[in-house]
């Protein structure tokens, strides 16, 4: 196998990049205010919001991408920079601006040849909508399934009862995202 992957070589090349990695730059969402326990203490709350996103479902990857995104001073970021500043590939960023931006917690947009991705304080709106339009298609799909097994039966019971609950939750997480909504646009224009 002359040009096959060769895990001795991978490890020694990896080893190598790993000793020849320049020491890290500050933060880019930390402010510089000379003061030690400020910088220590942002530093300590990015923790703990990434850990509590960790702790309620998301990947710790991606929960490090939306930290890193929410707490910079402009709430965007370009890849470069995500990928500069938490020391990852290119594809991981991707990845995970890809999940987030599927339930509304980025948007992306074009800045010359870069992307630029950003969160706004509109982000929970459109995060919460996406996930009562995520629970209309669940309800919708255990409506069906409970149509298909018949609701005399355990699973089609199980299916309606689910989509029943789900067409529920979906109603009132629509209505509290609409009365948001009209709370901001008040509270903006006063």
């Amino acid at each position: 196998m002359p040009h096959g992957y060769r895990a001795a070589r991978a490890q020694h090349a990896t080893s190598w990049r790993a000793r020849r990695r320049k020491r890290a730059a500050p933060r880019a969402g930390v402010p510089h205010t000379g003061d030690d326990r400020e910088v220590g203490s942002v530093r300590e709350f990015e923790e703990q919001f990434v850990a509590m996103m960790v702790e309620t479902g998301l990947a710790p990857m991606t929960a490090r991408v939306f930290a890193a995104l929410f707490l910079s001073e402009s709430g965007s970021l370009t890849a470069a920079e995500l990928v500069r500043q938490l020391h990852v590939s290119p594809a991981t960023i991707s990845h995970a601006i890809t999940w987030l931006e599927q339930r509304g917690m980025v948007a992306r947009e074009r800045e010359a040849r870069r992307m630029r991705y950003s969160v706004d304080v509109d982000v929970w709106y459109r995060a919460w909508t996406a996930s009562a339009r995520a629970m209309a298609i669940w309800a919708d799909t255990t409506r069906h399934g409970a149509g298909v097994f018949g609701t005399d039966t355990p699973t089609g019971d199980r299916l309606q009862t689910t989509s029943q609950f789900l067409e529920l939750l979906g109603h009132d997480m629509a209505q509290a995202a609409e009365h948001w909504r009209q709370a901001l646009f008040l509270r903006r224009r006063h």
